[in-house]
Parts: structure tokens; sequence; C-alpha cells
């Protein structure tokens, strides 16, 4: 089971930190990701991880400005999010998989999802 927290409404150059707790895993067992979904839009990969968090992917969309970063000992892992701008906006997901890629279909564990307002 996955835990996605941390989202909330800010402003237009703020930041947030999201966290992804697992439970009843290790997490260190799976490949793990952030997607995002804004309304009317489809589900997009935003950052993911390797399961030793050595290397990592990110959407051109927020490279430079987001850190996908992981806590095996802590089954956690994190999405600092700095920079945020209004396209920004929409609820994120965390997912666990067992395969590396950037298809929604590659992962197999979601979490509820959290809100991400940018406002300007």
């Amino acid at each position: 089971q996955l835990q996605a927290s941390g989202g909330g409404l800010v402003q237009v150059g703020g930041s947030l930190r999201l966290s992804c707790a697992a439970s009843g895993r290790s997490a260190s067992d799976y490949v793990m990701g952030w997607f995002r979904q804004a309304p009317g839009k489809e589900r997009e990969i935003v950052a993911h991880i390797t399961r030793s968090g050595g290397n990592t992917y990110y959407a051109d969309s927020v490279k430079g400005r987001f850190t996908i970063s992981r806590d095996n000992a802590k089954n956690t892992m994190y999405l600092q999010m700095n920079n945020l701008k209004p396209e920004d906006t929409a609820v994120y997901y965390c997912a666990a998989g067992t395969r590396w890629g950037t298809s929604v279909r590659l992962y197999d564990s979601w979490g509820q999802g959290t809100l991400v307002t940018v406002s300007s």
C-alpha cells in the first residue's frame, strides 16, 4: 500500500515536498515513480527512480525544478518541487513497479493521490 502526502496550495515560484510511504512491502524491491494528472488530461510521468536510488528520470517539463529521492530504510519516496508554475497544478500520484519505464502500465501499485495547486 502506498500513501502520498504533502500536497497543498502554493503560489507561483513556491516549493512543496511530497512524500510517499510504502507499507506492507519493502520499497527497495520496487522501481518507484511520481505521476500527475491535471483536469481533462491523461496521467503523465513526472519522475521515477531505481530501486537503489542511483538512477533517476525526469520529464522535460520538470527538469531542474523537481528532485526525486528515496529513503529505503524509511520505506519512503520524496518529490521536492521548487519554482512551481501554474501548469504544475494536478493530482500527484506515487506508484511502484518492477520494471523501469515511463508508462503508467508498468506500475501496478498506486497511492491515492495528493492535490497540488499553484496559484498565480
